[in-house]
């Protein structure tokens, strides 16, 4: 894309050989002789640098950069003066001029100058752009199903995201909880600053501490200058600590005191540091259990649970198996170089009576396999693994219920309770003494309307 030159001068033979000069080097001109002038163009004009004359008929360019950077912030302003001084060159420059340039004295500087300038300008678009694309692959918009258990656990999420509270995410393993942390990150006041993840159960003891608190020089062998963990990494960011129930419990303690205070202490050294850090911790375990078997302080437990959010495993998300399948195999064709663009009936129905214990992850590297496997346009049973194949053998999931069977009286019994309550769920699911996630995953199981 070509950049734009916007030159703002009041001597028209100035501005005319500039133009000529610059368009001969392949930029876009627009002139403009004064700054109100030089605004209505910026206003049209999608505008990369700004040349522009110190001393104009109604202002200074010097105070004209000042409010040009205010509006425009992405534009470079190259100021030109007829005699140049050191005092106005500073304050162009705290105005946030790219450059000062004296006129006729350094006519060679102005096109390296426009260059540079553009390049700029073109990386901090690059940026932003990069950003943006950032934010939307880690928003909750992005997170891949339409079943009434997900969209449960993502609209609760999205009512925390806002918040500075701790937020523990529980599920199986697979179910997404790192996707879940960092949406919940890029929705919150935070989501400028670091988002730093770390799985307490990949370090022994040692290595944990030190990947979250860092160390201080000469705290051990081989420590031969600081180090900062990810609690420094994450200071006005967001830590998320995966399989939290896997830290040990001195560890524990550390981590409680960052909660309570905001303190800890590196590895080695006796002065404490102080961080403000939001925490998102994840646990495939029942930090319940584990404070009653011992493994997990009460404490710290119910520091972190302030709020938790349950992600619903695969197999209660059989709707949602689909769209998820579709996207792993547009993203693994693409990066094979395969043209496949179907799935067989027999494969999906194969996909949706398995069982999954590992959730999502499974999925991804059953469709992975699948793809390397085939060779024509389409996933057939055949590239399935030999468990997976076996069950699209049976046949058809969905079976007729008999009066005789238990699923059967199950289905009949919700039914009943929904048309009592007038289809209201959260009414249903107290009288019939289930969560409210439970009743979701059957009423998408029985397919009751």
């Amino acid at each position: 894309m070509v950049s734009k030159v916007l030159i703002i001068d009041d001597e028209e033979k100035i501005r005319t050989l500039l133009s000529k000069i610059i368009i001969l080097e392949g930029f876009d001109v627009v002139q403009a002789d004064d700054i109100k002038n030089g605004f209505k163009k910026l206003e049209l004009a999608d505008v990369d640098v700004v040349i522009c004359d110190v001393k104009l008929t109604d202002g200074s360019g010097i105070e004209a950069t000042k409010k040009i950077k205010e509006k425009y912030p992405l534009v470079e302003i190259i100021l030109l003066t007829a005699y140049g001084n050191i005092a106005d060159g500073v304050q162009a420059m705290k105005n946030g001029a790219f450059d000062y340039i004296t006129k006729g004295d350094d006519n060679n500087k102005i096109i390296p100058l426009l260059y540079k300038a553009t390049e700029k300008v073109s990386l901090a678009k690059r940026v932003i752009q990069l950003e943006k694309q950032l934010g939307n692959k880690y928003s909750f918009d992005n997170i891949i199903g339409k079943s009434k258990t997900l969209g449960a656990s993502i609209d609760t999420a999205k009512k925390v995201a806002g918040s500075e509270t701790t937020v523990l995410l529980t599920g199986e393993t697979g179910t997404g909880k790192e996707v879940f942390a960092q949406a919940i990150h890029n929705a919150s006041n935070r989501n400028k600053q670091n988002f730093v993840a770390v799985n307490c159960s990949a370090f022994s003891k040692e290595l944990l501490e030190n990947e979250l608190f860092g160390h201080k020089a000469g705290a051990f062998t081989g420590a031969v200058k600081d180090s900062k963990g990810i609690f420094e990494e994450a200071n006005n960011g967001t830590v998320f600590l995966d399989e939290i129930g896997e830290m040990p419990l001195d560890l524990q303690a550390k981590l409680l005191r960052v909660l309570e205070t905001g303190e800890f202490l590196k590895v080695g050294d006796s002065k404490s540091i102080k961080v403000n850090v939001r925490i998102v911790a994840a646990t495939n375990r029942n930090l319940q259990h584990e404070v009653e078997a011992g493994n997990f302080r009460e404490d710290l437990y119910y520091r972190i649970a302030v709020f938790q959010i349950s992600l619903p495993p695969l197999r209660e998300r059989i709707v949602d198996i689909e769209e998820l399948a579709a996207l792993f195999l547009q993203t693994f064709a693409t990066k094979t170089n395969k043209k496949i663009n179907m799935i067989s009936k027999g494969y999906l129905e194969a996909l949706k009576q398995h069982s999954w214990k590992g959730n999502i992850r499974e999925l991804k590297n059953v469709i992975e396999r699948s793809v390397i496997l085939t060779d024509s346009n389409e996933l057939t049973e055949d590239s399935l693994p030999a468990e997976l194949q076996q069950l699209s053998s049976v046949g058809v999931r969905e079976k007729i219920l008999s009066g005789f069977d238990l699923a059967s009286a199950e289905k009949i019994h919700i039914q009943k309770v929904l048309n009592y309550t007038n289809g209201n769920k959260t009414e249903t699911a107290k009288l019939l003494n289930i969560a409210l996630t439970t009743l979701y995953r059957k009423i998408d199981e029985y397919q009751i309307k």
